[in-house]
């Protein structure tokens, strides 16, 4: 694996935005100067017995992660990961009643030599999505037209949206997205959600959280037109909607109405899930060791809100890297993990996100930072496998 410059393609702006990105921030160089977030002057490339390599670990991380879930519905450690304790049997039914996943996106550190580690699983509501599905495949195609590149991911939410529409309550689906995102990529990644649910033949509506209504005599969810939602799709975290006002109607009218991602993925996108891993699977190497509420025998460690979100109150104690970021989380309790940096690419950290759709490993999308933490500032870069 190694990182590569080359010029952008002249009008790639315009390109990148008929292709569906026109959201974002800037990113940040080391410097702080504003970066491009879709930055294609430069990429990495991985040789494809590397990738094979890596997708094989996430596909093990993900059975692991499954099977973690099991535990903590077996011997009720629901308390570990800071959830109020009425949403507590909810997750155990819906974990039992196999309510229907789509997607998720594993974070890994990997320098091309050593075993790809888990940093985090974002398994309820994963985004930069599009960028890694859409945008950098037609990158590829258009520069390096005779290489590969791991991604299937487009493919793979089709037939997902397949396998899972006869499970779900009705054929239409109601995607949804909240208008208090100020980015817009929330909503960016929701119409590419429906547009690939759209394309399995499910017929798809779209909306804003914020527009779906109860009726409190029929005590269920119906959308603009008074018409009841069987299955919403939401790009809104789990633990925001248990603690508003609809989130008990959400959480009690399961499975009536059934949410994508499923009740039961609180456990694998709360940080509590890293302790947990490393306690049933101790030295296994696609993890690194992590306790959680303590740091346990750890020396130097990176301390995580549970329920932490881009990069937000992140601590690392480790001589010469010290570094604390700000952000509202923490209140919910810390999982401490092993401090084992990102690898260095000519001054900058790549951050890899593996999507796993349905149960199968489905493609790459790399976020690099000139920091220790892959933050809101991170650009996203595309990558090429080699043609052999």
């Amino acid at each position: 694996m190694h990182r590569e410059s080359r010029p952008p393609r002249r009008d790639w702006q315009r390109i990148v935005e008929e292709q569906g990105l026109v959201f974002g921030t800037p990113a940040r160089y080391g410097t702080g100067q504003a970066r491009p977030y879709w930055d294609e002057s430069v990429h990495y490339v991985l040789p494809m017995d590397e990738v094979l390599s890596v997708e094989a670990d996430v596909e093990l991380l993900h059975s692991m992660c499954l099977e973690a879930v099991d535990h903590v519905v077996t011997t009720e450690r629901y308390a570990e990961f800071g959830l109020p304790e009425w949403v507590w049997p909810h997750i155990a039914e819906s974990w039992k009643r196999r309510d229907p996943h789509v997607y998720g996106r594993f974070d890994l550190r990997y320098d091309g030599r050593s075993p790809a580690k888990l940093l985090e699983y974002n398994a309820d509501t994963p985004t930069s999505l599009l960028e890694a599905a859409v945008v950098q495949w037609h990158w590829k195609t258009d520069v390096f037209p005779d290489d590969d590149q791991w991604n299937s991911i487009h493919e793979r939410l089709v037939e997902r949206w397949q396998e899972v529409g006869a499970a779900l309550p009705s054929k239409e689906l109601h995607f949804t997205w909240s208008t208090a995102d100020p980015t817009g990529e929330d909503h960016i990644t929701t119409a590419y959600l429906q547009e690939t649910a759209a394309e399995a033949g499910l017929d798809t509506v779209g909306l804003s959280i914020e527009e779906i209504g109860w009726d409190p005599l029929l005590k269920r969810f119906v959308d603009l037109e008074e018409a009841p939602m069987g299955t919403i799709v939401k790009l809104y975290p789990w633990e925001w909607v248990v603690e508003e006002e609809f989130g008990r109607y959400a959480v009690e009218s399961l499975p009536q109405t059934l949410w994508v991602e499923p009740l039961w993925k609180m456990l694998l996108s709360n940080k509590a899930i890293l302790g947990l891993l490393w306690e049933n699977y101790p030295g296994h190497p696609n993890l690194l060791p992590a306790f959680n509420d303590q740091p346990g025998l750890l020396t130097e460690y990176v301390r995580k809100p549970k329920l932490g979100r881009e990069g937000a109150n992140v601590q690392i104690v480790a001589t010469g890297y010290e570094t604390q970021t700000g952000g509202v989380y923490g209140a919910e309790g810390y999982v401490y993990q092993a401090f084992d940096p990102l690898p260095e690419f000519d001054g900058f950290r790549p951050a890899l996100g593996a999507w796993i759709v349905g149960d199968n490993a489905a493609g790459l999308g790399i976020r690099e930072t000139a920091g220790l933490v892959t933050d809101d500032g991170a650009a996203f870069v595309p990558h090429r496998i080699p043609e052999s």
